[in-house]
C-alpha cells in the first residue's frame, strides 16, 4: 500500500490537534521537537528489548508502534519547522536513484 505522505502528515496534525485539546498539552516552541526526542528514546527501549539486550517482555509490535509514534511526530515536527520533508527527501535521498 502506497501512503501519500502529505495526506499522512494532515491526518497527523489533525489528530495532535484533538489529542492536544483533549488533555490540555500546550505544543508551542520547541515541544515536537522534545516529543520526537521522547518518541525516538522509547522506539530505543523496545529495540533493546527485542533485541535482548534489555529486561522486560520483547514485544515486536510494541516496536512497531513506538516507530509508528517516531514518524508521526517527525511529521508533527517537519509541520510546525516549516520543513517539506517530501521535497527534503527527493533533495536528499532520492536523487540517488536518478545515478542508477
Amino acid at each position: 500500500m502506497a501512503v501519500d505522505l502529505k495526506a499522512l502528515q494532515d491526518d497527523v496534525l489533525r489528530i495532535s490537534d484533538i489529542y492536544a485539546a483533549e488533555h490540555g498539552i500546550d505544543r508551542s516552541g520547541d515541544w515536537a521537537l522534545l516529543k520526537l526526542q521522547e518518541e525516538l528514546g522509547e522506539l530505543t527501549a523496545e529495540h533493546l528489548r527485542v533485541s535482548g539486550r534489555a529486561r522486560g517482555q520483547a514485544d515486536v509490535q510494541a516496536q512497531g508502534d513506538e516507530a509508528a509514534d517516531v514518524l508521526g511526530m517527525l511529521l508533527i515536527y517537519c509541520d510546525g519547522a516549516g520543513i517539506d520533508l517530501e521535497a527534503a527527501m527527493r533533495r536528499k535521498w532520492l536523487k540517488w536513484l536518478e545515478t542508477t
